[in-house]
């Protein structure tokens, strides 16, 4: 059945008039939904027993569970949902990672079943594509997760290329930021891409979220033996893209690089990257390459990612180390595989 969480006041009022419902209903369901948080349509007390049990009988509120839950060492949490799993066991669904971190609780959220772009350090990509989640499947996780720990900031980090299914994506924000909605800020999430054009350019004419860029190697040869769609994207062509967008206010852009020991974490890459990103108003984070099976390359030293990252603040690019959360649970970047392990 379909599922009422993802739909727009108009919306669900269309929907309530087609079962011959009074329309006011949809502003019922409505406030449900996003600001009540119900996760039954048995607690919509302020609809007639008979409204329900006709809703009940075409939709479901959408809500889900995890069927497995791990906590990391450190903190981490990383919840299974059984959304996309496969009948073959390849995928057992999509995973969501909840970062704690002082006052703020940050929710890695998935938006697709696997993975279309193939990046050969990812163990998302290496699960193959096994599906588009619907704006219902992503704010599920969200709302699962916000009622055990309340969280601060989502990021479009998990499983999957958002832009890849951007309007899903698209329908998921607008609930978390509409008045209406959960009425979040649109600084409080951040949309990870590979750089998808031209959803690209919609997200930044649509959107005031933040955005982060999967990088990781400035020269457009070398970033094409890991990640086969540059050949389709170049990474030039992405960055002269968002050069002709305003950062310098609320708004962020930042760079994700995943350091390879012998592969990208050399002065050679520091200075082309600096170059790359002149005049741009940018952070970028780089981040331990966590070791997956039958890999070639480790991860860069502490001193050689220090040195990096020097080299990069010293030619005026904003750079930080991020630390690695998760890793114990599989939960840290590039690890999410939807498995039950």
């Amino acid at each position: 059945m379909d599922a009422l969480i993802g739909k727009t006041p108009e919306e669900l009022k269309a929907l309530a008039k087609d079962l011959g419902l009074p329309a006011f209903t949809g502003g019922q369901l409505a406030r449900w939904l996003y600001v009540r948080r119900a996760v039954s349509l048995d607690e919509m007390t302020d609809i007639s027993k008979a409204g329900r049990e006709l809703l009940a009988q075409h939709y479901t509120v959408g809500t889900l569970r995890p069927s497995l839950t791990l906590t990391s060492r450190d903190g981490t949490e990383k919840y299974l949902f059984d959304v996309g799993a496969t009948e073959d066991g390849a995928m057992g669904g999509i995973e969501a990672v909840m970062i704690p971190d002082q006052d703020r609780n940050t929710l890695c959220v998935s938006s697709q079943a696997g993975c279309k772009m193939g990046c050969k350090f990812c163990m998302t990509g290496r699960q193959g594509f096994h599906g588009n989640l619907t704006a219902a499947e992503i704010l599920g996780q969200i709302l699962s997760v916000d009622r055990i720990h309340p969280l601060s900031n989502i990021v479009f980090m998990g499983m999957g290329e958002p832009l890849d299914n951007w309007p899903e994506v698209r329908r998921a924000i607008d609930v978390l930021t509409a008045p209406w909605g959960f009425a979040w800020s649109p600084k409080r999430i951040t949309l990870s891409t590979i750089g998808v054009m031209p959803r690209l350019r919609e997200f930044l004419d649509e959107s005031r979220c933040h955005l982060a860029v999967s990088l990781h190697n400035p020269f457009p040869q070398e970033r094409l033996e890991m990640m086969k769609v540059e050949k389709a994207w170049p990474v030039t062509e992405i960055v002269r893209l968002i050069k002709q967008y305003d950062f310098t206010g609320q708004r962020r852009v930042s760079f994700e690089y995943t350091m390879f020991a012998g592969w990208n974490d050399t002065p050679r890459h520091a200075a082309a990257l600096a170059r790359l990103l002149r005049g741009l108003e940018c952070r970028v984070n780089l981040i331990r390459f966590h070791r997956i099976p039958d890999f070639p390359y480790g991860t860069s030293s502490e001193k050689t990612m220090t040195a990096f990252r020097d080299m990069l603040t010293d030619a005026g690019v904003t750079c930080t180390i991020r630390a690695s959360r998760g890793e114990d649970i599989l939960a840290a970047c590039g690890m999410l595989a939807g498995q039950k392990q």
